[in-house]
């Protein structure tokens, strides 16, 4: 069953849905939001600063009230991919590379 979401046209699992809440980052391993995952909330991730994942992500949902950017490089390097996706439900099933480290923005 695919739950329609507005932002961007994208279909999203029911599960992604479901799994995370308003108010988080989810990030996964596998692409369509599958394998395993990982959650942020506001408290998690100090605002601007680069937090390191620890492991690799292929697809997320950003559900927070702030934007998000995602980097390539383990280090928020801007010498390498990154991208920054809008808060208040933007469903990637598939980033553009593998996400490696995240930096929240504040408001």
């Amino acid at each position: 069953m695919l739950v329609l979401v507005a932002v961007l046209g994208l279909a999203v699992p029911a599960s992604a849905a479901v799994a995370c809440e308003r108010g988080e980052l989810c990030l996964w391993a596998g692409l369509a939001f599958r394998g395993e995952s990982g959650r942020f909330g506001v408290g998690s991730a100090a605002e601007g600063e680069c937090v390191v994942l620890g492991r690799e992500s292929r697809s997320l949902a950003n559900l927070l009230r702030r934007d998000v950017t995602v980097y390539e490089s383990a280090e928020c390097a801007t010498e390498t991919d990154f991208v920054t996706y809008p808060g208040l439900g933007t469903y990637v099933p598939a980033t553009p590379f593998v996400v490696r480290a995240i930096q929240v923005w504040p408001t």
